[in-house]
Order: C-alpha cells, then structure tokens, then sequence
C-alpha cells in the first residue's frame, strides 16, 4: 500500500493554473486579456519567437474560444478566453467547466447585469475558486463600493464586505490592478495546489476547432492529464487520428504538451465538436473503434429529433448552417432557439464547419433551405450555380445580424394580421337580380358611408351569417365610388350567401399586417 501512494505522488506533479475570464459585454474582459497578452506575452514571444499571438489575431472583441500562456513572477498562468456576447452562454459555460479558477469581471460604472448574474451561477454551480475584478476603476464615474453591494446581493460577498472573496480595482485602459490580479491567481493556485499525473495516457477537453483550407480540420487541445507528444494517436467523441503537426498558442512547432497547455493540432479525421473529450490512444483501432462506438450513440439520440411534431397549421423552414469554428456553430444553433416556433419550426438540415460548397447549394435545392453562413467564405463561381437553382445564400461577421435575418425570412412563411377598419352600413331594401354568387341589390346607407371594392359582413337580425365584396355601385343610376349616409344606392354584391330584404351590410376595409417571429 505504502509502494503505491509512493508512486502515484511521484507521478503527481504541479500544473499551471487554468482561469476563465468571465463577464457581461463590454465590461472589460476582452480589454483585460488583451492588456495582459500584450504586456507577457509579447515579451515572451519576443524572446522566443517573432511572430506572436499579438500579431496573430484580427483584434475586437472575440467570438472563439481561445487559449493562452503567460508568465508571472516566472510561473505559468493558462488563460481562457470565451466570449462575453450573450449568444454564446454554452460556450461560456463550457469554459467554466475546463476551469480551475474564474475571474468576473464587472464594470465599476455599471455594476451588475444579466450575464454578471449568468456567470456567477456557472462559478457557484461548478464551486470554482473566484476572484473580481472591478474594471475601468479609472473612470470618473467608477462607484466600486455599490458594484460590491450588487455582488453581495447575487451571492458574491468580497472581502471588504467581511466575505472570503477578493476584489481588486484594475483598469484594462492604464494596467493599474492588473498585476496584484495575476499575483492572487497564483496566491490561490498555491493554496489549492493543482496537479496532474504525468504517467497517464494524454487526456483533456477541445476548446475550439475549424475546418482550415489547407491543413484541414484543425483543433486547439487542452491538456488537463498526462503529456500530449507530437505524433500521438488521439479519439474525441465524433474524431479520431494521428497528430500531425503540434503548435503552442504562439504558432511555434512543439514536440510535446504538458498539463494545462494548449495545443493547436491537426490530423483528425473531421473537424470535432468544441467541448468534446478526447483522449490519447495506443492503436488507431483502437482510437476509431472508441469513436465509432460513441457516434453511433450519438446517431441514436439524434435520429428521433429528425421527426418532428408538426402541429395543425404549423410550418417548416428549412436552413443550412455553415460557421468557421465548432464554437460558432454551437452558437449560432443556440441563438436561434431564442427565436419563438410555435407557427414556423427552425429545422437545420445541416449544420458544419467550414466554407459554402457546391454539396450545400445541391442539398438547399432539394430540401428548399437557404443557406446561412457565419465568418465564412462562399467561392465566387459559386454564385451562379446558387442563382440557377434559386438557393438563397448569404454570409454574416455579427452572429446577431444573422439571427435577425433568419427571423426576417422565417417570418415570410407567417400567414398576416388581418384587421378591420368599419367604413358604414347600408340596409337592403329591394332585390333586383341574381347571377350565381352575384345580385343586384338596392339599399339606403344608415351609418358612415359605403364604397366600391370593400368587403362587407352580411349581418341578419344582427347576426352574421356571411361576407361579400361591394363590386360595383350606382348612386342615381349613374357609376359611382361611394355612397353617404342616408343616401340610396344600388350594389353589384358578391357572396356565397344570398341576401335578403331587411338585411344589414356592414362594409369594411382590410388591412393586411406583416408579422416577424
């Protein structure tokens, strides 16, 4: 007993902490990781390399799930970086979970808002060790003190309120707090101790994948067990392969990935979902015989949700998602459930990583689907083939840009409100002739006035019994387009219903209203 405790201690080594940055839009997040990246990062690529993630990205706000290293006070910090948009909540919350540490981020002239309280509620449920950061603490109107009433109020009680969770004031703009912050994220990685067992076979979760042009799918790994070597044979849920090529958050080619490292790989067969666990494997039997296993579960599951339950007077759009990454796709997919069906239901015929193809614009004619794509290109020569064969396509940068254009298009399949405008009545008084669903019929108008072309309810001892439409009209034999009050007129009318003497038309315009879901 004593040999084995020996040797799983020994195989149990110290592992950088992994932090997710968590907070409401705007409220600093990005700009915090930003001033960080660009203040480590940059000078450890400059020692190391040229070319830096710095250099890397489009800057903005991201939409992806990304992952970092810094150094501090010469330890190693792994970050986290998720959207703060709303629309992507799972991806968010997926980030939490791969977690060690959360920051929450919250502006100090704003406070507290919806995805503050979203993120505390991932924090508590995953009982992750947090810390605050009061951002823009610099501005003029910055009130940190009702900022930490707000927290208290959501369950978050900082340590100035006689709670056991730091807060500490930073400024993204000036950098001030932004080292105390890094120092309590190792402050709580020592007291928590994190490690990882060197001696298993390499595990972890996928943090983000797309479909690159020429190296084909592409995934960025987290290591969270074991050590990932260049050439290892891995199986996610839905992917398996042979690494290829292994590259740091930098872009620099490694040969190995210890825990808590991310790594951007290529080899897999497909492009894997992001969240998904992958594992490494002795065998590619083995790894695509773990796979296989797992996809026909998942074919299982997602077989029924392909009949769906159409109820009377409900209709069906179709739709074809293309994203440039697994995270953005999952996104998309969960900004449209906030679009409501109870009239018109979203089906995805198919949603994948990666540019429009001809395969996309033949399946959207058969299954009568338009095409969607987000931060993805459709090739040019494209174009005419989608023309020929009426696929309506389209490519947008805002993930909420193409929610609103999928709801507009949608809303086309919606029958319109329909709503009446009384124009007056007029009593029949004599019938003159009748021609299949057409009479002639003379009458005086009691109330308003009646017009030619209006539609008309046929009302009988004040009951109505039908509808009709004014087709034509007389007022002292002579054409005409209207008829005032207490005036006498005759009337080509139309309608299933006969009228009768004594009988009350009472005419009305209709006006038609487009709906939006």
């Amino acid at each position: 007993m004593k040999k084995t405790q020996t040797k799983t201690e020994n195989t149990l080594q110290p592992r950088p902490p992994i932090v997710v940055i968590l907070g409401h839009v705007d409220h600093g997040k990005t700009s915090i990781l930003d001033y960080i990246r660009k203040s480590k990062v940059a000078e450890k690529a400059a020692r190391d390399e040229p070319r830096s993630i710095v250099e890397r990205e489009s800057g903005g706000i991201t939409q992806h799930i990304g992952a970092y290293q810094i150094e501090h006070l010469s330890k190693l910090i792994t970050f986290i970086d998720t959207p703060g948009h709303e629309a992507f909540s799972a991806m968010r919350s997926r980030g939490a979970k791969v977690a060690d540490i959360a920051v929450l981020v919250v502006a100090a002239e704003e406070g507290v808002k919806p995805q503050t309280k979203e993120a505390i509620s991932h924090i508590l449920h995953l009982n992750l060790p947090m810390i605050v950061a009061i951002n823009k603490i610099d501005k003029p109107v910055a009130l940190p003190d009702k900022v930490k009433k707000e927290l208290a109020d959501n369950g978050v009680i900082v340590e100035s309120l006689n709670g056991k969770i730091p807060a500490i004031l930073v400024s993204a703009k000036t950098g001030i707090g932004i080292a105390d912050m890094l120092e309590m994220i190792l402050l709580i990685a020592d007291m928590e101790n994190f490690k990882a067992d060197h001696s298993k076979l390499a595990s972890g979760i996928i943090i983000e994948s797309r479909m690159d042009a020429k190296r084909g799918p592409t995934a960025t790994l987290l290591v969270r067990e074991g050590i990932l070597h260049k050439k290892d044979i891995i199986a996610a849920e839905s992917a398996f392969g042979l690494i290829r090529s292994m590259e740091n958050f930098l872009g620099q080619q490694i040969d190995q990935a210890f825990p808590s490292t991310p790594a951007l790989i290529t080899g897999f067969n497909r492009v894997p979902p992001v969240g998904e666990e992958w594992q490494a494997m002795k065998t590619l039997e083995e790894a695509k015989a773990q796979t296989e296993i797992k996809a026909e579960k998942e074919k299982h599951k997602r077989e029924p949700a392909e009949i769906l339950d159409i109820a009377p007077g409900q209709k069906i759009f179709n739709l074809i998602l293309k994203a440039d990454v697994s995270g953005s796709l999952e996104a998309v997919r969960e900004a449209l459930k906030t679009i409501p069906q109870e009239e018109i239901i979203l089906r995805v015929v198919k949603a994948e990583v990666g540019d429009i193809t001809e395969n996309d614009i033949k399946l959207a004619e058969s299954a009568k689907a338009r095409i969607y794509g987000f931060r993805v290109k459709m090739p040019q020569d494209l174009e005419p083939l989608a023309q020929r064969r009426n696929v309506k396509t389209g490519v947008w940068q805002i993930i909420y840009e193409l929610i609103q254009t999928v709801r507009q298009d949608a809303s086309r399949l919606l029958a319109p409100e329909v709503s009446h405008e009384k124009s007056g009545k007029i009593r029949i008084l004599a019938l003159f002739k009748t021609e299949g669903k057409r009479q002639i019929i003379g009458g005086r108008v009691s109330s308003g006035k009646i017009e030619r072309g209006l539609n008309a309810d046929i009302l009988r001892n004040e009951e109505k019994i039908g509808t009709g439409k004014i087709v034509q009209m007389q007022v002292n034999k002579a054409p005409s387009q209207e008829c005032a009050k207490d005036k006498e007129c005759g009337l080509m009318f139309e309608s299933d219903v006969t009228v009768e003497k004594n009988d009350v038309l009472e005419a009305y315009r209709e006006e038609r209203t487009k709906r939006e879901l």
